[in-house]
């Protein structure tokens, strides 16, 4: 559940960012970014624990600046796409970095001795991978869809939620395999 938490700024901008709202959107999403990171840091979580709400900190401060300095950019109308793609650059970028973002997280759950082995590693990689790639496929549905008909609001929150739901049902099972093949 905590690492759930680390979504909450994406969330809150997916609902507050429609139409014209997409600055105030961005705003929240920052503050709720960075509030996150300050509070997970004071509560002494290591950086790896918190790529998501980090990498949402640099987004929205972005998306921030982007919204004053260019009000009418045509980017507004790509947003889910956008997030999508950029989540999928977080966790693409923490494998060539061989970071894979899951990693901290798992090693909270995880006794020490199971953190050493390298299928640990190769799970969390995997895990990432699903992740990455049900990004990369969101934000190219998404920019798609939203190219053809920028009101398809069911179809977008369609594909968001099973691009979400499917990684994060992934995440649960696979290591229960793993662990079950390895017992």
């Amino acid at each position: 559940m905590r690492a759930l938490l680390g979504f909450l700024p994406w969330i809150v901008y997916a609902i507050i960012a429609t139409g014209d709202q997409w600055r105030y959107g961005a705003i929240t999403g920052l503050v709720v970014a960075f509030a996150l990171v300050a509070w997970d840091r004071r509560a002494g979580r290591a950086w790896d624990e918190i790529v998501i709400p980090t990498s949402a900190t640099v987004f929205f401060a972005i998306i921030t600046v982007v919204s004053f300095a260019w009000p009418e950019t045509s980017l507004v109308r790509f947003g889910p796409a956008l997030v999508n793609l950029w989540l999928a650059g977080t966790a693409w970028g923490s494998l060539l970095i061989r970071r894979p973002f899951t990693l901290g997280i798992a090693r909270t759950m995880a006794p020490p001795e199971v953190q050493e082995h390298p299928v640990f590693y190769r799970v969390n990689a995997v895990i990432t991978a699903v992740w990455a790639a049900f990004f990369t496929v969101a934000a190219v549905a998404l920019a798609v869809v939203l190219g053809v008909d920028p009101h398809a609001t069911v179809l977008v929150i369609a594909i968001k939620a099973l691009t979400f739901a499917l990684p994060a049902l992934f995440t649960v099972r696979y290591p229960k395999i793993v662990e079950a093949r390895y017992s």
